[in-house]
């Protein structure tokens, strides 16, 4: 299953940056412009998965089911989220262990590596160039680029497209059901990690081709050590 990937397309938030502590600091600033009550981290990371608007709608109603947030409201909103995530981008956030060492093994294999996102790109770009992870990825996706972001399959085939190789030859590594569903969508392999945002579900639910503690697992997996 594993033999002729050249190409890996890795999720962001929840796979390679633990970002929910800076995420719950911008939406509870949001919230605190709108007088509503703040929202506590262990509810922010079970939200984190379907994109920026989702993430505000959730926090907006307090729970999973965003729905009945008032149009309105979100419209107030999301210019000040946008606004305090800013300025919260990597103050908190931190990268998983075994990320780094992992990434670099792996550019020294030879893989070609892009970062697919649903965070909207002018956000994944400088948490990328911050936390200095910017130089493994030679293409970054965030969920603006594309027409349906994730578990849409429309961003695995830009990163397919920007990296110059065909989608059956990408792996996507990431930690939720979206990433998994983006990776049946567009015709390539998952593997996943446990460790992240995936609702408060098991990853294992999903039924990626694989699951693994740890990206610096990747390289041994993939038959490609350096």
């Amino acid at each position: 299953m594993f033999q002729n990937i050249t190409a890996l397309f890795f999720d962001l938030d929840g796979t390679l940056v633990d970002s929910v502590p800076d995420l719950t600091a911008a939406l509870n600033m949001m919230l605190q412009q709108l007088d509503l009550p703040a929202r506590a981290e262990g509810q922010v990371r079970t939200w984190v998965g379907n994109g920026m608007d989702n993430l505000i709608r959730r926090a907006l109603v307090g729970e999973m089911d965003g729905s009945r947030a008032d149009p309105e409201l979100f419209t107030r909103a999301k210019p000040l989220y946008r606004a305090a995530y800013a300025e919260h981008i990597s103050v908190y956030s931190t990268i998983y262990p075994g990320v780094h060492d992992g990434l670099i093994q792996l550019q020294a294999a030879g893989f070609s590596m892009a970062c697919v996102t649903n965070k909207p790109a002018q956000f994944a770009q400088p948490l990328l160039d911050r936390l200095g992870l910017r130089t493994f990825f030679a293409a970054v996706v965030g969920g603006e680029c594309v027409p349906k972001p994730k578990p849409a399959p429309d961003s695995l085939m830009l990163c397919a497209e920007r990296l110059g190789v065909p989608i059956n030859q990408g792996l996507m590594v990431g930690d939720s059901l979206n990433d998994v569903g983006a990776a049946r969508n567009a015709g390539c392999p998952v593997v996943c990690v446990p460790y992240g945002y995936n609702h408060g579900h098991d990853i294992r639910d999903a039924q990626p081709d694989r699951v693994i503690d740890s990206i610096v697992e990747l390289p041994a997996l993939l038959g490609r050590t350096a």
